[in-house]
Order: C-alpha cells, then sequence, then structure tokens
C-alpha cells in the first residue's frame, strides 16, 4: 500500500469519503461524533495546505484519507490519566477507510510510527469499531481529553 500526501484537486474525493465515514458511523451505534458537518470543506482545504492530509492508496485506488503532523495537539496537553511519554510525538486525526480492505488503521498508523516512533491519537467513547482497531494495533489506553468543542474523547498512545 502507498501512503502520499493528498492533492488539492482530490478534495471531493477526500469529503466524499468523510460523508460515507458519517454514515458508517450513525450505522454502527456512534451517533455523537464528525456531527455538524465535521469535518468540514474549510477543515479538510487547511489539512491539505499545511501538508498534513495523507491518502492510503491500493493499486491506485484510495482506500483511505487521514491527517498526520509531527508537533503538539493543544487538546493534548490536559488528560485525565497520564500519557506513556511526554516526549516528541505525532497526531494522527480524521482517519476515514473506504471500507473495501480490512486492517487499514494498522497500515496507516504504522506509517505515521516510521515517520515519528510515538503516536498519539484520540477517539469518541462511542467509536467501538476505532477503539477495537486501536487496540488490535497495540495502542495503549491512556486516559480522556477534552477536545475543542468541550466534549470527551478516548486518548491513546503507541511508541515504537
Amino acid at each position: 500500500m502507498e501512503i502520499r500526501p493528498a492533492l488539492p484537486e482530490e478534495l471531493d474525493l477526500i469529503m466524499e469519503l468523510y460523508s460515507r465515514g458519517r454514515q458508517f458511523m450513525r450505522q454502527s451505534g456512534n451517533e455523537n461524533q464528525w456531527i455538524n458537518g465535521y469535518p468540514s470543506r474549510t477543515l479538510i482545504e487547511e489539512d491539505l495546505r499545511q501538508g498534513r492530509c495523507f491518502l492510503a492508496l491500493e493499486e491506485g485506488e484510495t482506500a483511505a484519507v487521514f491527517c498526520f503532523f509531527r508537533g503538539e495537539e493543544p487538546s493534548y496537553r490536559e488528560i485525565d490519566g497520564a500519557w506513556i511519554s511526554d516526549g516528541p510525538y505525532g497526531v494522527v486525526h480524521r482517519i476515514v477507510s473506504t471500507g473495501q480492505r480490512s486492517g487499514i488503521v494498522q497500515t496507516c498508523t504504522d506509517w505515521c510510527l516510521a515517520q515519528c516512533h510515538s503516536l498519539k491519537i484520540d477517539t469518541h467513547r462511542d467509536n467501538l469499531p476505532m477503539r477495537r482497531a486501536l487496540e488490535r494495533c497495540g495502542f495503549s489506553y491512556c486516559g480522556v481529553i477534552v477536545i475543542e468543542d468541550g466534549t470527551q474523547r478516548l486518548a491513546y498512545q503507541k511508541i515504537v
């Protein structure tokens, strides 16, 4: 599988994937994450400008999209719990797949870990598929963080 930066001309495809992701969340009992149009087109345009929006491709076809960057995530400064390490880390946000291939979270997070060696990610309490995927990938549950909109997320970290 190839992972590469997404291109601005792929914005419509990316937004379609996020739309499908919202539908999947609702179907799997996650009614409270990615609501009110999140992630917005404006947010994804900013991800593209910042070079932090990535596509996972299988045989040239898009299999997933995600946001990845190295640096501080303000929402991770305070945690009800404890991070494994407070050293430098990468962050994954907004990962969504086409649903056509299993193991996408593993593939994408392994690629991210190869870039930074310490990776943090969070998800909504109701996002059971993502929570299971993170556990299968060897992430450790670290505690609860509060994101910008004031809602809680479960925080995970993995170090290689």
